[in-house]
């Protein structure tokens, strides 16, 4: 039986000065080895629920625990655990895609040698070899893309948190950076995705969960959801379970 990589029990959360909670007795779990969409209309969460799986935010209640850690308790030990691909881009544009991978490797306590072993690596897999030395600044979106899953994946990770991986890139490079998270995966490691590419999402991920108004409304493998509602594909699914109106 798989252990556990995200157990969340009763969690609540509420943004400072709002009178409403995000979450209120929030429960999910992401078994090790799953390849996990988080889905939900704009407004729904899975943003704030994202960080707050990262620790990017503290919540007030309930329990977060990543491998059996607890984020609430021990925060720079688990940094090591886990990777996060943010939709914002989080390097620095002025520096090459090999100086981002230095720095952020010394962030995560990895040696020169293993610096220098991993962002060869990465830079070769993910395409980006011929530009090591150039200022990211000057790259292509898509490029930009490759440059932060490559600091996110750096330190091996066991746990891949991934918030719109692929916004704004080629389908060349869509491919790419997918084929390459299933490879990911197959080494063992987690992969937490959310997306609005929704097509991408059926080829990407074999569980879902899909959150409205802060709530889990549906949790299983995909095709489970789609014989019990009658759909065939993770966009009828979508609007089944969530409605067909507007969303602010």
């Amino acid at each position: 039986m798989s252990n556990a990589a995200v157990s969340i029990h009763d969690l609540g959360f509420t943004y400072p000065g709002q009178p409403v909670s995000c979450f209120s007795n929030l429960n999910l779990t992401v078994q090790e080895g799953e390849r996990f969409g988080l889905f939900g209309p704009n407004g729904a969460g899975k943003t704030t629920l994202m960080n707050c799986m990262t620790g990017l935010l503290i919540y007030q209640e309930g329990s977060i625990q990543l491998l059996g850690h607890e984020i609430a308790r021990h925060k720079k030990s688990i940094n090591k655990l886990f990777g996060f691909v943010p939709q914002d881009f989080s390097f620095y544009q002025e520096l090459s895609p090999a100086e981002n991978l230095a720095f952020f490797g010394a962030w995560y306590g990895l040696n020169k040698t293993e610096i220098k072993s991993k962002t060869e690596e990465l830079l070769e897999v993910l395409g980006l070899a011929d530009v090591s030395n150039k200022k990211v600044e000057q790259f292509s979106g898509g490029m930009k893309r490759r440059v932060n899953l490559a600091i996110g994946v750096i330190h091996d990770p066991r746990i891949l948190f991934l918030d719109e991986p692929t916004v704004g890139v080629d389908v060349h490079t869509r491919h790419a950076i997918i084929n390459y998270l299933k490879k990911l995966n197959e080494a063992g490691t987690t992969l937490i995705y959310t997306s609005h590419q929704l097509s991408e999402a059926e080829e990407l991920c074999n569980k879902v969960a899909l959150i409205d108004d802060g709530k889990i409304i549906a949790h299983d493998t995909l095709q489970q959801l789609m014989l019990d509602h009658k759909e065939d594909g993770l966009e009828g699914l979508f609007i089944n379970l969530t409605g067909k109106s507007f969303r602010n």
